[in-house]
């Protein structure tokens, strides 16, 4: 082992970082969202918009993965990303209780706090994946990315219960006390998870054999990003893959934003009970991520084909998850509304990480040495299916309500598109995952591998 890698302490300290992000995130894209909407009456678009932004500003990842790549030192843009997510939970805490005096002003400061939960997630996320990646030898990143993986569905899930706990009786001051202190503690266990963990900038490997051409070896200077780019478009696998992560994602996201405002609306929760409602769903996501996880022991032969079944069948799940989610609008006196959003969490689970796991196995598909810009391609589609869908779906509850009136109806009216978008998402799948067994690799990623990446996707 290089004594440059990190051990089992190391993978479980940069655990604890990702925890610590997921913590801020949770609340800033559930908890916030649900106060605008329900106890202020504003427009479900209006937290809509402000998370679409959040996402559209995370499309600066690439100059952050470069800056750390030219300093070849990830921790400062871990700290300082982290600095930066936790002023801007604190800030959008704050304008979200200002908003109750002044909608304009609050929305105002609203704007540059998701601004900088944006730039936050989006340096942070970026360079605690790659230092995975890099320090952590090939025989444990699967249990380094499973321990990771774990890590941050648990922090989201603890978060969201106690937070929620925490928040009732609601209040505007409660809001910012709760957010601040969570945010505080998540950037003392960053600091204190980092502390000497990287050590000093390291100078490129370079290995060469042989007779070859040099492996291992970092570019001297950067590729000709819009060439590539263009070359990678050309390739009819790498098209459909990313239609199919557009689409498959936009139904994924689209609930997250009324999710929690239709279930004070309709359902009559407290603040404290929809967002505990989101630690129910994130528990169900590590369930659904589990299994996917136990059936991909099968042998190397069978995992395309178990991977294309979950990717399918987490689509099929989900649509009839949401449909249910409609449908018990209209029986909100006795629908089991919690055990419906758990099993919506273990089919988005079991879809989401099957879906990172074709990604991963597509990826060495095509010309040679562009897996990294096919993974960009395809994360840029998820992330701007992530900020649309959320905006969509809000944007249609309004609609629905202005023309329907009845919130039930409305809500009910946006779930059952939502499903059929899943519908759409599962086709798309069938169609992207052709099994091809020729180009197919011999050696399929392992599930492990796939988790450290869905870790990083979910973050944003």
């Amino acid at each position: 082992m290089n004594g440059s890698d990190f051990g089992w302490t190391g993978i479980v300290r940069l655990g604890l970082v990702q925890t610590a992000l997921g913590a801020i995130i949770v609340l800033t894209t559930s908890t916030l969202n649900r106060v605008m909407v329900v106890e202020l009456a504003l427009p479900a678009m209006l937290p809509g918009i402000l998370v679409a932004l959040h996402y559209v500003v995370q499309l600066s990842r690439p100059h952050f993965g470069y800056g750390s790549d030219v300093g070849r030192r990830r921790t400062p843009w871990i700290i300082g990303g982290m600095c930066v997510l936790a002023a801007g939970g604190i800030l959008a805490s704050a304008a979200t209780a200002l908003m109750a005096h002044s909608t304009a002003q609050g929305t105002a400061l609203a704007v540059l706090g998701f601004v900088l939960i944006g730039l936050g997630v989006g340096s942070a996320g970026t360079s605690l994946l790659t230092l995975l990646a890099k320090r952590v030898e090939p025989q444990r990143k699967a249990a380094a990315a499973t321990i990771v993986w774990i890590m941050m569905i648990a922090g989201f899930a603890v978060t969201a219960g106690l937070a929620g706990h925490f928040l009732d009786p609601y209040s505007p001051e409660r809001l910012i006390v709760v957010t601040t202190v969570v945010a505080a503690c998540a950037l003392l266990v960053t600091l204190l998870a980092l502390h000497g963990l990287e050590g000093r900038a390291q100078a490129p490997a370079i290995v060469v054999t042989a007779g070859a051409e040099p492996m291992l070896a970092e570019p001297a200077g950067m590729p000709r990003f819009r060439a590539a780019l263009a070359d990678v478009w050309q390739e009819t696998e790498a098209r459909r893959f990313t239609l199919f992560v557009f689409v498959s994602m936009l139904a994924y996201s689209a609930q997250d934003l009324i999710l929690e405002p239709y279930a004070g609306m309709v359902f009559g929760m407290t603040p404290g009970e929809s967002t505990q409602l989101s630690g129910v769903q994130y528990s169900g996501v590590l369930v659904g991520m589990l299994l996917v996880a136990v059936t991909g022991s099968l042998g190397r032969s069978a995992r395309e084909l178990v991977l294309r079944r979950w990717v399918v069948g987490g689509c099929l799940a989900s649509a009839a998850a949401l449909a249910g989610i409609a449908y018990g609008g209209f029986r909100a006196d006795s629908w089991p509304l919690a055990g419906n959003v758990f099993v919506l969490g273990v089919a988005n689970g079991a879809f989401a990480v099957a879906a990172i796991a074709s990604m991963m196995m597509l990826a060495s598909h095509g010309q040679a040495r562009r897996e990294g810009l096919r993974m960009g391609l395809w994360g840029a589609a998820q992330a701007i299916a992530f900020g649309l869908g959320g905006f969509v779906g809000t944007v249609a509850f309004d609609l629905a309500r202005y023309v329907l009136e009845q919130p039930a109806i409305a809500y009910s009216l946006v779930f059952s598109v939502e499903a059929g978008v899943f519908l759409v998402a599962a086709w798309l799948g069938l169609t992207a995952l052709r099994s091809d067994p020729v180009r197919a690799p011999r050696d399929l990623p392992s599930f492990g591998e796939i988790a450290m990446v869905n870790v990083m996707d979910r973050s944003v």
